[in-house]
């Protein structure tokens, strides 16, 4: 089967792996061109990963008949823009999370994708990798009974004491839920299924933010966005999650993430990886015990979902992390904030049903 070419847009900090996997771990995808605003990137990346081309704008390589994938890296507050244009030039697009900076845009792409009959989808696709997939077969298999629960917590004080360019975590598009939110919400809809609606109280703790990690030691940088966000999500098959969001809180752990059933407990590994270790806690055991991993892609595989796609092109299926997924998922997110704004519990307009598990195959970097 002719392996599928993918164009880069973007060579930000998360570029590395997916170039690497996409180049490397993967074998039915070719990357054949990248693009980004500072050239000297994209020469790194040439010589790095073998890239055959380089383009001088991002509409020649929409532009380019060889291009069947556009990879979407741009700043979250980008996505909507450049995801369209490559949708209006008759690309398929696999983007970073978020789909889009607001619900609104998100149907939009959705809308304007389906129109073109062309794939959209997008990250994370954290939830393809070893360590969800098994926490998945836990609860179909009835390891924990009825799921009647959930918690969902990333804690940490904002990225602006390692990350080179902390400014957009502020900014529009930004914040705890937009940036970390993706991996717990899709971890969530992938164990429980489709959301129904959702209460939130969200607030901004600072105004302003001081960058401590190079090279913008002492930029001090407005806050935009909410920085701390609480919710109550409620699942179509009854269970509630509460979830908690913050780049404000000094704290010994960034993650956590329960399932709750009526016969155990399930603790999921931090879902911005795709390995880890899950343990469960049955009432007749009395205590947590460990369970091995029965699924793939344990180490880091970003660009999981970006073959999955690309195999769903070739073999015409629907990829698992296509935009039912993520547009899903954006509606959580945002509704959290406007059902803080307008005080009142929010219906969700949408609804996802989950895609197939991973199945097994004996070539790694080949997918069903």
């Amino acid at each position: 089967m002719e392996n599928v070419r993918i164009g880069i847009l973007g060579l930000g900090a998360i570029s590395g792996i997916y170039l690497k996997n996409l180049t490397g771990l993967f074998k039915e995808t070719e990357v054949v061109g990248i693009y980004d605003l500072i050239p000297e990137k994209m020469e790194q990346a040439q010589k790095e990963y073998g890239i055959p081309k380089a383009y001088s704008s991002m509409e020649e390589m929409f532009q380019d008949k060889d291009i069947e994938i556009i990879l979407n890296l741009t700043r979250p507050f980008e996505h909507y823009e450049t995801t369209k244009a490559a949708l209006l030039a008759g690309k398929h697009v696999y983007s970073e999370k978020p789909l889009a900076a607001t619900f609104e845009e998100g149907k939009e792409l959705v809308a304007l994708a389906q129109e073109k009959g062309l794939l959209l989808g997008g990250a994370p696709d954290t939830f393809l990798g070893a360590a969800i997939q098994t926490c998945r077969k836990l609860i179909d298999d009835g390891f924990i009974g009825r799921p009647i629960g959930a918690t969902a917590q990333m804690i940490c004080h904002g990225h602006e004491s390692w990350h080179p360019s902390p400014e957009f975590y502020y900014q529009y598009g930004g914040g705890p839920m937009m940036d970390m939110g993706p991996y717990y919400m899709t971890a969530l809809v992938n164990l429980l299924g489709s959301a129904k609606g959702l209460t939130g109280l969200v607030t901004k703790s600072f105004e302003t933010r001081t960058i401590t990690s190079e090279p913008k030691c002492g930029t001090v940088v407005p806050v935009e966005v909410p920085t701390h966000v609480n919710g109550i999500l409620q699942f179509t098959n009854g269970a509630v999650a509460t979830v908690t969001t913050t780049f404000d809180v000094y704290y010994d752990r960034q993650d956590k993430l329960e399932i709750y059933g009526t016969e155990g407990t399930l603790r999921v590994p931090d879902p911005n990886g795709f390995g880890g270790s899950i343990t469960l806690l049955r009432p007749e055991e009395g205590s947590f015990k460990e369970i091995p991993l029965v699924f793939d892609y344990q180490d880091n595989s970003r660009g999981l979902g970006v073959a999955d796609m690309a195999k769903a092109l070739r073999c015409g299926r629907g990829c698992r992390a296509d935009c039912s997924q993520t547009l899903h998922v954006l509606e959580i997110m945002t509704a959290f904030e406007k059902s803080s704004r307008e005080g009142h519990y929010m219906e969700l307009e949408t609804s996802y049903e989950r895609g197939p598990a991973m199945a097994h195959n004996p070539v790694r970097g080949i997918l069903d």
